[in-house]
C-alpha cells in the first residue's frame, strides 16, 4: 500500500475530493513525523505502537575484515503491532474469521505496549 492508495481510498469511501484527501493524508503523516522526531510514542488503538528508542554507541566488527569499528549512537524507530492487528493478519493466513471482541478487551489491558 502506498500513500496514493490511501488518498484513493479516502476519495472513494469518504467522498473527499482527491486534493482534500491528499491534503488530509499529508497532514496526518506530517503530524506523525513531527511527533516521532520529538521522541514521543504514537499509540493507535487496534493497530499498534510506534516508539523511538535511543541506541548507545558500541563497538562492532566489519564482517569482511574482522576489524573493530565504532557504531555511532543513533535513534531507531520500532513498531509493535496490537493483538488485534496480529490476530487479523494471522487469521487471514489461516482463512478463518476472527472474533475481535475478546481480543479488543485483552488489547485494552496492554496500555503501555509492553506485551511480550
Amino acid at each position: 500500500m502506498t500513500k496514493a492508495d490511501i488518498v484513493e481510498a479516502l476519495y472513494e469511501k469518504v467522498g473527499f475530493s482527491k486534493k482534500e484527501a491528499a491534503d488530509l493524508v499529508e497532514l496526518v503523516f506530517d503530524h506523525l513525523k513531527t511527533t516521532l522526531s520529538k521522541g514521543e510514542k504514537i499509540k493507535i488503538s487496534g493497530f499498534g505502537n510506534f516508539v523511538v528508542r535511543d541506541k548507545r554507541s558500541r563497538i562492532g566488527r566489519n564482517p569482511q575484515t574482522g576489524q573493530s569499528i565504532e557504531i555511532s549512537a543513533r535513534r531507531v524507530l520500532t513498531f509493535r503491532p496490537s493483538q488485534v492487528l496480529r490476530a487479523e493478519v494471522n487469521a487471514s493466513l489461516e482463512g478463518t474469521p476472527v472474533d475481535l471482541s475478546k481480543i479488543i478487551e485483552d488489547d485494552d489491558d496492554d496500555e503501555d505496549g509492553d506485551e511480550s
